[in-house]
């Protein structure tokens, strides 16, 4: 199954992520097959949050892709974000 996840990147104590789509059997950092954006939780000042290609999410989800937990909500943020 296609999941759509979180891939970790960054230093210790400063997180990156990168939302990218990869099969469900490979390792959390491992072999991808689209990045979609990134996550940057510990962004301040000017560093952007949230960047996401909403429209990419939703073909890969009418694919029958699965969202995990967090990027579900990050979707949703994402979503506002625009309508803004």
């Amino acid at each position: 199954m296609v999941k759509i996840r979180l891939s970790r990147g960054g230093a210790k104590g400063r997180p990156f992520y990168h939302v990218v789509v990869t099969d469900q059997r490979s390792k959390r950092d491992g072999r991808s097959i689209e990045n979609l954006g990134f996550y940057n939780p510990t962004a301040a000042g000017k560093d952007k949050r949230l960047e996401l290609n909403v429209a990419r999410v939703q073909e890969w989800v009418a694919k029958g892709a699965q969202l995990s937990d967090k990027v579900a909500a990050l979707v949703k943020e994402a979503g506002r974000q625009q309508a803004a």
